[in-house]
């Protein structure tokens, strides 16, 4: 297969997969990452991950024997609505069961390799290799270049909203296995169980399928090509994307493109998020960031949703000592530092500490009997600074300068 995707294949498609899908070392490496998170929810026959990998060989059998002999038939997707970041919306997930989780994630492992050789550069999301930093990196790089009018686009809904036929015949351009292409249309057409109720979807793939975002680039594809050789300067991380242009006649020209390909593909824009913005005077979000002029810094709704973790750890009435609290507290400080370092204004870092050691002297006010928050002043003089790193409290304010100096010394060698 590696010889076949270096020389490419008769015709271009692949006419035998279905053979190394049911592969037991495939199913078995896939149930190995598919259940190496215990705490994962179960689907709707109540199987975890951690139930599910205690019998991993023997259940990996059983998914081969089906596979092989064409009995293999999906579960419904549970649904369930998790918040959206910073808004009080909310977007539907759906939790397939395990062992649909293992065929979806052994199907990816090798329908990923066939498409991945021909994906557009521009393209980060959900791919081998690449990550948000990448599609960062790339924007400051063409900001710095002068491409400072940006579209930014915004696609209504678009996992729930991928048309099936379509996407089916942009996968049937490199497979042929009819087996294979069954197996995907049987996973598109999952059945959804939302409490009682259950329907079988007509279009879209449901947020939580191992196997979607491998779909949703495969859809997109297209018009990340299409882009590049109108010479756009598109980045796009799953159906996140934007498009930095020189002045804005290129981008209503980009714009005008974007809304053909879209109208045609069945996909809809949305008509107040999708906007030609200045990024020297207005700026823009992307993957987090906001972009403003030359700095960077993490976007409202990135802060609210720090803020609103940490409030959930940092609750008064509670009943871990303090150790315990900080270092629940740091375990989200330093995965949020660790995406956010890049920020340019480093402020930022020493107004939420001064934040997050409010909220820890509310918890030792409590218990020292006194009422009410934290005040200035009285419980920063009983309760220093000093009192917190004693007690291993993640400073950011000290990891971005030390990130900094860093990144200076890199510069400088």
């Amino acid at each position: 297969m590696l010889t076949a995707l270096e020389n490419g294949v008769k015709g271009g498609a692949w006419f035998s997969l279905i053979d190394k899908v049911y592969a037991e070392t495939t199913l078995y490496a896939a149930a190995r990452r598919m259940t190496a998170d215990p705490e994962k929810a179960a689907g709707v026959d109540h199987i975890t991950p951690e139930h599910y990998a205690r019998d991993l060989t023997r259940n990996t059998r059983q998914l081969a024997d089906e596979l092989r002999q064409g009995t293999y038939q999906p579960s419904a997707v549970r649904r369930c609505w998790i918040p959206k970041p910073g808004s009080k919306e909310k977007r539907p997930l759906g939790i397939p069961t395990v062992r649909d989780r293992v065929v979806q994630a052994g199907l990816r492992d090798v329908l990923e390799p066939i498409f991945e050789r021909d994906f557009a550069e521009q393209s980060y999301g959900f791919r081998p290799g690449r990550g948000c930093k990448d599609a960062l990196r790339r924007v400051d790089e063409l900001l710095k270049e002068g491409y400072t009018t940006v579209l930014d686009v915004d696609l209504k809904s678009y996992f729930d909203t991928i048309p099936h036929q379509p996407l089916l015949d942009r996968v049937r351009q490199k497979v042929s296995d009819g087996r294979v292409l069954t197996l995907i249309e049987q996973f598109l057409k999952q059945g959804v169980m939302e409490g009682l109720s259950q329907w079988t979807p007509e279009e879209g793939s449901p947020q939580g399928a191992v196997i979607s975002p491998l779909l949703s680039n495969i859809y997109l594809d297209p018009l990340d090509h299409m882009m590049a050789e109108q010479g756009f300067q598109m980045v796009r991380y799953a159906d996140d994307f934007v498009v930095l242009c020189r002045n804005r006649e290129e981008a209503d020209a980009a714009l005008a493109q974007v809304q053909a390909w879209t109208a045609t593909a069945g996909l809809t824009l949305h008509p107040t998020k999708t906007r030609i913005v200045d990024a020297d005077t207005e700026g823009f979000d992307f993957l987090g960031y906001h972009f403003k002029h030359r700095d960077r810094y993490p976007r409202a709704k990135s802060l609210k949703k720090l803020q609103d973790t940490i409030r959930h750890k940092t609750r008064r009435p509670h009943g871990h000592s303090m150790l315990w609290i900080i270092a629940e507290v740091n375990s989200t400080l330093r995965g949020w530092f660790g995406y956010f370092k890049h920020t340019t204004k480093g402020y930022v870092f020493a107004d939420l500490d001064v934040w997050v050691r409010m909220r820890l002297r509310s918890i030792l006010r409590k218990r020292s009997g006194r009422r009410g928050k934290a005040r200035p002043g009285m419980d920063s003089r009983r309760w220093p600074k000093a009192y917190f790193a004693t007690h291993g409290l993640f400073n950011l304010e000290a990891a971005y300068a030390t990130a900094r100096q860093s990144l200076k010394r890199k510069v400088n060698h």
